[in-house]
């Protein structure tokens, strides 16, 4: 089979290789979309290896069909249209997926929607639900709010209608956020949201959720809630935060968490890809939630892909289309 290769000099590159054998538990996909993440990005630079035993292709997410199936898998018939994640193995015409981690295609969706849905809606349930036990109506302070987990997250806190406010880069990605539900969204280039905090919500924020980290940790504790939780998921602003305040911490009783999603056990993917089935399928199909996609790419034009989602520029999920 083709799939995309990462040579020596970090390029990416076609290359063929054997179909993945499949197990008991899982079905062989035709990949027809791909959705791309940053994760995929720093594989590539060398900085974030799958875990043991995974495929050493780039890609979390793909959407497609069932080519084959394990002699254990339940509920799933070749032919099916699915989408789902992977710890590895995505950038390929061939991927092998746990039938537990598979979700069913919506009757409307495309095949580039359905590659732009698990990891961004995962994370985001996962964080807001799993982690910081979210609420009817609690307020949520997003980073990075016009990212693909950011346009999730503020689509399934709107859904219970909570205060949502983000913080973006530039006008356009604003404008975004707000037409997706956000109630207010700050251009951080321009305005700091701790000062804004103070002066227009000054009870603070119930549940923060960071993909920068660095500095912002000190930001969000300034602007955190009584028993307010901050789930971490990325460190973009740096690794390290000086001088955490533990007194505020303490004060606060602030609940700091930190969270990927990879290298969680397939128990766990499988867990948390049923609840949001449970919770949110239904919305999904009927449109009241959707991926939101920023460009589409051929997969012959993967590094353009990865270009744009390094600028920062794009607005929702990167998705490449397979020949």
């Amino acid at each position: 089979m083709r799939y995309i290769s990462v040579n020596d000099q970090q390029a990416l590159v076609f290359a063929e290789t054997d179909a993945p054998a499949i197990s008991l538990t899982q079905c062989l996909i035709k990949v027809h979309a791909i959705g791309v993440n940053r994760a995929d990005i720093l594989q590539r630079q060398g900085k974030y290896p799958p875990p043991g035993g995974e495929s050493l292709i780039l890609g979390l997410e793909v959407c497609g069909e069932i080519v084959e199936i394990g002699s254990s898998v339940k509920n799933w018939q070749i032919g099916d249209k699915v989408f789902g994640l992977v710890a590895g193995g995505g950038y390929a015409k061939y991927v092998a997926i746990n039938y537990e981690h598979l979700m069913r295609l919506p009757e409307y969706f495309s095949y580039q929607q359905g590659a732009a849905v698990a990891e961004v809606f995962l994370t985001a349930y996962q964080s807001l639900f799993s982690l910081a036990n979210l609420r009817h109506k609690q307020s949520v302070l997003l980073h990075a709010g016009a990212s693909g987990v950011g346009t999730a997250v503020i689509q399934l806190a709107k859904a219970k209608q909570c205060y949502v406010v983000v913080t973006v880069s530039n006008a356009d990605k604003a404008q975004a956020c707000l037409a997706l539900g956000a109630d207010v969204a700050i251009n951080y280039t321009d305005t700091d949201f701790v000062a804004w905090t103070k002066v227009h919500h000054s009870q603070g924020f119930d549940i923060i959720v960071d993909v920068v980290a660095g500095e912002y940790l000190n930001k969000n504790i300034n602007v955190a809630a009584l028993d307010a939780h901050i789930v971490i998921l990325a460190m973009l602003g740096g690794r390290f935060s000086k001088e955490v305040d533990i007194a505020k911490l303490l004060m606060k009783r602030i609940t700091v968490q930190a969270s990927t999603l990879r290298n969680r056990s397939d128990v766990y993917k499988t867990q948390l890809v049923n609840n949001f089935v449970d919770d949110f399928f239904v919305a999904l199909a009927d449109g009241k939630i959707k991926p939101v996609i920023g460009q589409v790419f051929n997969w012959q034009n993967a590094d353009a892909a990865h270009q744009l989602m390094l600028a920062n520029a794009n607005i929702g999920k990167i998705v490449l289309t397979v020949d």
